[in-house]
């Protein structure tokens, strides 16, 4: 689950330039934040992208529902403001963070807090539940 989380981030969010969360940085954060949850604005965002569709897909097939799906993009929402601020907004670590997350998604996992991590503990299981 934490492997197809990162793959959303890596696919979709785009990358603030700032090295800390300054105004600009944190107003990127934000629409990012938006674009994550809003199934409207990740649809255009999606609509202009063939990895960002092709992932989309993936997530949909995972999820098995509308409403799972818009659980795990809430919950990748979540886990990229963790890893914004974690890394302090610096762009290189946190793509650095999602590289090494995608070689050891345990590693990564111990970055995320632990409201984050029991959100993903419990759409796993929802998952996995509705898959029995």
């Amino acid at each position: 689950m934490i492997a197809v989380l990162l793959i959303i981030l890596t696919v979709l969010a785009p990358w603030a330039g700032a090295q800390e969360l300054d105004a600009a940085s944190a107003e990127a954060l934000a629409a990012t934040l938006r674009m994550l949850t809003d199934p409207s604005q990740r649809a255009g965002a999606i609509a202009g992208n063939a990895d960002a569709r092709a992932m989309d897909q993936k997530i949909r097939g995972l999820a098995g529902s509308d409403q799972l799906t818009e659980e795990i993009y809430g919950l990748a929402a979540q886990i990229f403001d963790d890893l914004s601020r974690s890394q302090s907004g610096d762009v290189g670590k946190m793509i650095g963070a999602l590289e090494q997350g995608q070689k050891d998604p345990a590693t990564f996992a111990a970055m995320l807090s632990p409201s984050t991590l029991a959100r993903l503990r419990e759409l796993a299981t929802k998952i996995s539940d509705q898959r029995k």
